[in-house]
């Protein structure tokens, strides 16, 4: 019995373990869901004028409605929507009649129509504001003679276009004939793998308790 103490205490604290994290990852399951129908509630709520000052944190996803003017120069950022193919996020600078000047993600363009004529010119925009974390260490810089860009870095956008780090992800604007389709903030690129995580831990755990069952059957047979 002296033998088996051991492993056994060994597969029951390691199993216990196991599902302690487990349960975690549904507890962090449950606070991501709630997160996420929060931001989805915020996102659809009605516009509001824009904020003098937009915080990043306070004002993400904030639903704002803007009267201004679309102003010449762009930033393309490769992207390539599932079911649209190969194209960019047009990033286009948008004067504001209070005189702020933010960035305004149009949406998509496809590659066919990326030499189209942008003209400037007045409009109306509703959408939210958004300060997406896409660019790492990894990220190729920009190419600047190109306009293309390979993220959507607020700041860095803001300082070639001449802007204040503000970005408003377009929803609709009163545009005749708008240049991209728009791409509105949504949750689908929030993460949420806490479910496959906690079916992880549990599995393991399970599997923690056959090897640990096992190996008590084979001490119990060689001590027979």
């Amino acid at each position: 019995m002296r033998r088996l103490v051991f492993p056994l205490l060994l597969g029951l604290s390691g199993a216990a373990i196991l599902v302690a994290l487990g349960v975690w990852q549904l507890q962090r399951l449950a606070w991501k869901e709630a997160m996420l129908a929060d931001i989805s509630a915020r996102i659809v709520a009605p516009p509001e004028p824009l904020p003098a000052v937009p915080d990043p944190e306070a004002d993400r996803y904030l639903p704002v409605a803007v009267a201004g003017t679309f102003l010449p120069g762009e930033a393309l950022v490769l992207a390539s929507p599932r079911g649209l193919g190969p194209g960019y996020r047009l990033i286009t600078p948008f004067l504001t009649e209070d005189g702020q000047r933010i960035l305004v993600d149009r949406g998509f363009l496809p590659e066919a129509r990326r030499q189209d004529a942008r003209p400037p010119g007045p409009a109306r925009i509703e959408g939210n504001l958004h300060w997406p974390a896409e660019a790492d260490r990894f990220t190729p810089p920009p190419d600047a003679a190109d306009g293309l860009w390979f993220a959507r870095d607020v700041p860095a956008l803001a300082a070639a276009l001449g802007t204040d780090p503000v970005l408003v992800v377009l929803r609709a604007s009163d545009e005749a004939a708008p240049p991209a389709r728009p791409l509105p903030v949504d949750t689908a690129g929030i993460p949420n793998d806490h479910r496959q995580y906690a079916i992880t831990w549990f599995a393991l755990a399970a599997v923690w308790l056959g090897m640990t069952a096992f190996l008590i059957l084979r001490i119990r047979r060689e001590t027979a």
